[in-house]
């Protein structure tokens, strides 16, 4: 096997690789990060080449889902408190629990609960403050008393 016929078939392994991976496909590239693309010389005339990696370029203003996860990791946490109210009634504060807040449990929306009624405050969940305010707001709109306060010292 000449060296061509040996450039020639590590390159067709190497395509079949990225295709058997999902990184080559026909269509518009939906994939975020570095894009390769690769291609060979025609028969009989070198061997194969790898184009210069191009690099995907965020929209001006807009973050990458990994600039999102890195901030929200980095960001200090927050509290989102529920205050004792004589408006609703436990039920109700129990079934919003679980609507508004991800991963909420029957047993644990109702220890909450029961811990607002009984000592006024309860802490729902802790979390990135971006999440504490949009969680602390949902409450606010089914009518619940909420806050949010910096989680770190007294956690």
């Amino acid at each position: 096997m000449g060296h061509c016929n040996m450039v020639y078939s590590r390159i067709a392994w190497v395509i079949s690789a990225f295709r058997d991976k999902g990184y080559l496909f026909k269509g518009p590239c939906r994939n975020r990060g570095i894009l390769m693309t690769l291609s060979a010389v025609g028969a009989g005339k070198g061997g194969g080449v790898l184009d210069r990696p191009v690099i995907e370029k965020t929209t001006p203003g807009r973050e990458s889902e990994f600039d999102l996860r890195k901030s929200r990791k980095i960001s200090p946490p927050y509290r989102v408190m529920l205050h004792n109210d004589n408006l609703n009634k436990r039920e109700y504060v129990v079934q919003v629990l679980m609507k508004v807040i991800p991963g909420m449990t029957l047993d644990n929306a109702v220890n909450i609960m029961q811990e607002a009624h009984h000592n006024g405050l309860a802490v729902v969940i802790i979390c990135a403050q971006a999440d504490a305010e949009e969680h602390c707001t949902q409450l606010r709109g089914n009518g619940l008393l909420s806050s949010i306060e910096p989680a770190s010292g007294n956690c």
